[in-house]
């Protein structure tokens, strides 16, 4: 086996579990909240998320990762809290017209049904990006959510279809 077989295996995994258009978040941190003795910790993780339609948005989410065996094979369920926090960190720019709500990011929780989103909302009455994250499951979602806001200046229009 050669050094580049892993590396496309990875690729492509990478395909399936994250399709074109997707955004990947970038881990900027995390703090452990339980140690375990065999496997990783239990954690708190901050993520960055670049809104992938709205140029000079970045969006940080705070979420729980269960560590333990089963959190190192990927075999746990995280729990259904996060945070959301999104900021202006450049000019905004909007190259095509948005639709009013549009989900953003999905990641995955669990192994198969459980997924952590983050829906962007547009206000338009407000010139405003609203950006809600929740859990959401197959068979019985979690109402806990975060919501977060963006004032765009009233001289940036944001186009909506």
């Amino acid at each position: 086996m050669t050094h580049a077989t892993p590396r496309l295996a990875a690729a492509l995994l990478g395909c399936v579990l994250f399709p074109a258009g997707t955004a990947l978040a970038e881990t900027l941190g995390d703090v452990s909240t339980v140690w375990k003795l065999i496997g990783p910790n239990h954690k708190i993780v901050v993520e960055a998320y670049d809104d992938p339609r709205v140029e000079g948005i970045t969006c940080y989410v705070s979420r729980a990762k269960t560590g333990g065996l089963s959190g190192a094979f990927g075999l746990a369920e995280d729990v259904a809290e996060a945070s959301i926090a999104c900021r202006q960190v450049g000019p905004i720019h909007v190259a095509k017209p948005l639709p009013q709500k549009e989900e953003v990011f999905s990641e995955r929780q669990s192994i198969l049904f459980k997924r952590l989103q983050v829906v962007r909302m547009v206000d338009s009455k407000r010139n405003v990006l609203v950006y809600l994250t929740y859990s959401d499951k197959i068979i019985e979602g979690s109402p806990q959510n975060s919501v977060t806001a963006v004032a765009v200046d009233r001289a940036t229009p944001i186009p909506v279809r």
